[in-house]
């Protein structure tokens, strides 16, 4: 089998010499893996996406660092390698740094599971570059046009690097409407793709997932341990799975013996998944739906007096940028409120966040308070993050919090 001529870049990157302000030389130094616009004061001219940045050390003129020029990004350079010892930027360098993310996965992987991520972006040392396993199939998302000249060099290591029969590219929206590449968003690189939806296992529950038109690689793999743990805590329980998507608490759920799982989500197709992935296991439970804005049907449940010995609230980002973090404070403030008032008596509600501009402590305050204000005693019992192939290498490459809640009454 060989790999599609599309992952081959006309460009050839240039070397660019660098020097930053001090702000931007000691983020640097600290292994910080952005640089801004604003913190170049020197560089070449006639630079291009993808050109090879050397940071050199403003006074003693040295190099402190290697990243790649990014010139559609205020993050103007993603850095690579931040150390004064020497390295070069080529296959090796690559093959390497993608044995050490895949052996940091070892662990997850002597598990019963064949979905993994084995590329986070710049926590792995790949700015702007995703690599999601799903079984055979390995899903390369890629979110900047800098990796455009590497991509023959990277896509092969990790095919070999994670054994994957296949290899599909998804784009970013602004690499959709690039005109610097031939790739399309889905095309299959390597191998052959019969079926876009895949079938794959987690901790020993059969899920699957639409690797060509499924949101970001076709699943959301960071709550792999969240959703076992709420599988573990179901069994013989009611459960609400809000903001359900493909429904990954809710199969959990059911395969570890809940009574009855309702999954609500404003997506009736993303529903027919989350029933279709229930399916692929064996279970006893009930598998219920709802179809609709969850604050509305969250408020109707309530109205009604309707409860679930296990509620999960798991919503999409609700900051995508600054602007928003006031109002996104809000509506989870308003979902705390809401999930406590639907949770029974000694029930269990879990709450979390995919939004990196609420703050990790700012999440949890919020969840505090709102509880505070109910009067139902109450206690912590359990605070994460994300799952072991999701390793945090700097402070904004955390952005999962869920926070599980014990209602002593």
């Amino acid at each position: 089998m060989s790999f599609s001529p599309k992952i081959k870049s006309s460009y050839t990157p240039k070397r660019l010499a660098v020097k930053l302000n001090a702000k931007g030389e000691q983020f640097v130094v600290r292994g910080h893996p952005w640089v801004f616009s604003n913190n170049i004061i020197k560089i070449n001219d006639n630079t291009s996406s993808g050109d090879l940045a050397i940071v050199f050390s403003k006074n003693k003129n040295r190099v402190i660092g290697l990243g790649l020029y990014d010139a559609n990004s205020p993050i103007r350079i993603k850095m690579l390698h931040s150390s004064t010892e020497k390295a070069e930027i080529n296959s090796e360098f690559f093959k390497t740094k993608i044995k050490c993310a895949y052996n940091k996965r070892q662990a997850l992987l002597k598990t019963n599971t064949n979905s993994y991520r084995l590329l986070f972006g710049e926590n792995d040392g790949f700015p702007g570059l995703i690599a999601d396993v799903y079984a055979s199939v390995l899903v390369v998302k890629i979110y900047s046009e800098i990796w455009l000249p590497y991509l023959e060099t990277i896509i092969p290591s990790l095919q070999e690097t994670s054994n994957a029969e296949t290899v599909v590219i998804r784009l970013s929206r602004s690499l959709e409407q690039s005109k610097s590449h031939q790739l399309k968003n889905g095309d299959v690189v390597y191998g052959t793709l019969e079926n876009e939806v895949i079938k794959f296992i987690e901790h020993g529950v059969h899920f699957s997932a639409n690797v060509i038109k499924g949101h970001k690689t076709g699943y959301f793999l960071d709550h792999r341990a969240n959703r076992k743990q709420v599988g573990e805590w179901s069994k013989g329980k009611t459960v609400l799975d809000v903001f359900s998507y493909a429904g990954g608490f809710s199969v959990h759920a059911l395969y570890h013996g809940a009574k009855e799982v309702t999954s609500l989500d404003i997506s009736k197709q993303a529903l027919e998944i989350a029933i279709q992935n229930g399916k692929l296991n064996t279970f006893k439970g009930t598998h219920k739906t709802i179809a609709g804005d969850a604050f509305n049907e969250l408020k109707w449940l309530i109205k009604n007096k309707v409860t679930f010995d296990v509620v999960v609230i798991d919503p999409p980002s609700f900051a995508k940028q600054a602007s928003e973090i006031e109002l996104a404070k809000k509506k989870y403030a308003q979902l705390a409120d809401l999930g406590e008032k639907l949770t029974a008596k000694k029930g269990l509600l879990v709450l979390a966040s995919c939004s990196s501009r609420v703050l990790v402590q700012s999440f949890f305050d919020i969840n505090s308070q709102a509880l505070a204000s109910s009067n139902r005693r109450y206690q912590m019992i359990l605070k994460t993050g994300h799952d072991t192939d999701h390793p945090i290498g700097f402070p904004e490459g955390a952005y999962l919090k869920c926070g599980y809640y014990r209602f002593l009454e």
